[in-house]
């Protein structure tokens, strides 16, 4: 069995897969100063109420856009599983030809969300993720991740009007069903909520037209979302084609198939291809 890592700012999204198959994720918090033993007996624990045996893991992989917490899971990956992790970074085989100008520049999330999209469902793709930051990624349909766009999440917009005003509450992030608003929770409910779905609206009309300039295609551009808030994102517009929430777990079981090998031969923690070998 495979256990994968996904950190993102806010959460460590963890899963096992079992003959290519997700068979348990769980969520939980990220926590900068979580040791080893910490995250390792949160795992164990989950592991036995789900009647999972930890014997059983014969691989680990990490995906993280947190640094500080690489060396925490690499060391929880070693003691608890007596397993040398694959993590994500330069030199691993994705099959992915990067555009960025800088390539080491895009993060992992991504490049895993956009192997994981390609092999599911082909290309052209874009590939929204709403999570702590909310990204837009176009890919071609020839495995070219042309890039993006990075914009603040909704958690981080509403922590903004409650940390920067000095009279608006902390509100819960739901939809308040009208945007003419007679209450201040509602209105910014209104304005966070629906704001960001014209926000997702508007930058996937634009990538579609500049996909179409940048790599032409006679398949129709779809759209993928994951993360956190995707359904409910995708309940107030039209242009989510699929709502995809295990998109970059199994990513990762994707590239870990595709570096297995090389593993095998020994090496300890490899990197992300971001040249596309």
């Amino acid at each position: 069995m495979l256990l994968a890592f996904d950190v993102g700012n806010t959460n460590i999204v963890t899963g096992v897969f079992k003959d290519g198959n997700l068979i348990q994720n769980w969520r939980l918090e990220t926590h900068n100063d979580k040791s080893a033993d910490e995250y390792g007996m949160v795992i164990n624990q989950l592991f036995d109420y789900e009647g999972l045996d930890a014997n059983a893991i014969s691989d680990v992989i990490i995906s993280t856009v947190v640094p500080s917490t690489l060396y925490t899971l690499q060391h929880l990956s070693m003691k608890y599983f007596n397993k040398r992790p694959l993590v994500i970074g330069p030199g691993i085989k994705t099959g992915l030809v990067v555009k960025y100008d800088n390539p080491k520049q895009v993060g992992s999330d991504r490049i895993v969300n956009a192997v994981a999209a390609l092999s599911k469902y082909g290309g052209p793709l874009i590939i929204v993720d709403l999570g702590t930051a909310t990204t837009f990624c176009a890919v071609s349909e020839k495995w070219e991740y042309l890039g993006g766009s990075i914009a603040p999440g909704l958690k981080i917009s509403s922590n903004a009007l409650f940390e920067k005003t000095a009279k608006l509450p902390r509100v819960d992030l739901e939809e308040p069903g009208h945007v003419i608003c007679r209450n201040t929770i509602e209105s910014m409910q209104s304005g966070l909520v629906y704001g960001h779905m014209g926000m997702v609206e508007y930058i996937i009309k634009k990538m579609k037209r500049e996909l179409a300039e940048y790599a032409p295609s006679e398949k129709p551009v779809r759209v993928i979302a994951t993360g956190g808030i995707a359904s409910m994102i995708d309940n107030g517009i039209d242009c989510i084609d699929i709502v995809d929430k295990q998109l970059t777990l199994e990513g990762l079981q994707f590239i870990y198939e595709k570096n297995k090998l090389s593993k095998e031969n020994g090496r300890s923690t490899a990197k992300l291809d971001v040249e596309g070998l």
